[in-house]
């Protein structure tokens, strides 16, 4: 099963080190393949200098990519990270 997800970035620094962190973070909880796509450039959702290649900004559009027998749990602890400006104010 492949699960694909647009999401807003709304946190201030956009995808930065800390909430680059959280994301694979939540990423390894899962068994499904996660990779994230920005601008036409894809990362390991498991691998923070990956996703740290991306620089997506505040305002940035990720599309988030689960695939495997748990994607659906994955794409929606990620959202809803992601949601929550990953824990920060």
């Amino acid at each position: 099963m492949t699960e694909i997800r647009t999401l807003k970035l709304k946190n201030k620094l956009g995808m930065h080190a800390r909430a680059a962190a959280n994301f694979v973070k939540v990423a390894q909880q899962f068994k499904a393949g996660i990779y994230i796509e920005h601008n036409g450039q894809t990362a390991d959702g498991r691998s923070i200098l990956d996703i740290l290649t991306l620089a997506c900004p505040m305002g940035g559009m990720l599309t988030i990519k689960a695939k495997g027998a748990d994607a659906s749990e994955a794409i929606e602890e990620l959202e809803k990270l992601v949601e929550n400006k990953f824990g920060e104010t």
